[in-house]
């Protein structure tokens, strides 16, 4: 419990039986300034693995389910029916490409008002090949769009973010594949929610990524992610304030 709020974190996960166990153990052992656990709940979506990404995340502690059809967007729809009553989603990838005690900035923009916290690699540190050249290239054309569309400005797309429950429910997630995160953003943005940008650092991924590790991935992603900007933005034709997303510039 963070500030009063229950938090629940997803975690989408394919074959990360390496790093799973570190990223659900540090979760769990994460804390506040009083020495309390911040995450009431890890919830660990098993999509498919063909290793003991499951037994072993079960073992550390987190909830598993599991969802047998590809897509990071489906993993997360599938824990997302398994949550139980809470205030707060974090959610976060499996891979131990994030550095884990960076959550409570994002808690702490959820606790002071925001509807949307996201973890932005742009603004913050990155380890040399953290983020692949397309993968940066994929960020800076969508966010050029979103400001050409949504007159709004961000700076990323990452997987590291938390969210209200209530904002969940208003925004009816639903793309089962890569445009997931920016479904999340822009629908913010229609509903003209509070949606803040946090720097947060980012570190090579342990074992090989499913999505910018291949050719056929990351153009699959990025086929999702721009898809999902067109069919949000002409299906949904009405007028939005155009201020930009507030973000928060470390200290």
């Amino acid at each position: 419990m963070y500030q009063h709020l229950k938090v629940v974190a997803v975690i989408p996960a394919l074959n990360e039986e390496k790093a799973i166990v570190k990223v659900v153990s540090h979760l769990l052992a994460l804390q506040n300034d009083n020495g309390n656990s911040v995450i009431d709940l890890a919830i660990v979506c098993d999509n498919g693995s063909s290793d003991k990404t499951a037994s072993v995340a079960q073992a550390a502690g987190a909830k598993v389910v599991t969802q047998a059809q590809p897509g990071y967007g489906i993993a997360c729809l599938t824990a997302l029916k398994h949550l139980p009553e809470c205030d707060v989603v974090l959610f976060i990838d499996g891979d131990d490409s994030c550095f884990i005690p960076q959550a409570l900035v994002l808690l702490e923009g959820i606790a002071n008002g925001d509807d949307i916290a996201i973890g932005s690699r742009t603004l913050g540190h990155r380890e040399s090949g953290a983020l692949t050249i397309p993968q940066q290239f994929g960020n800076w054309l969508a966010a050029q769009l979103i400001r050409l569309f949504w007159g709004y400005q961000l700076t990323d797309l990452g997987p590291f973010r938390a969210i209200t429950c209530n904002a969940l429910k208003i925004i009816d997630m639903k793309d089962q594949a890569f445009g997931w995160t920016v479904e999340m953003q822009v629908k913010a943005i229609i509903h003209k929610m509070r949606m803040s940008e946090y720097p947060v650092d980012s570190k090579v991924r342990i074992g090989k990524s499913k999505i910018s590790g291949t050719i056929k991935g990351t153009i699959k992603a990025g086929v999702g992610i721009l898809s999902m900007i067109f069919k949000l933005r002409f299906r949904n034709n009405t007028s939005v304030d155009r201020s930009e997303v507030k973000t928060k510039q470390k200290s």
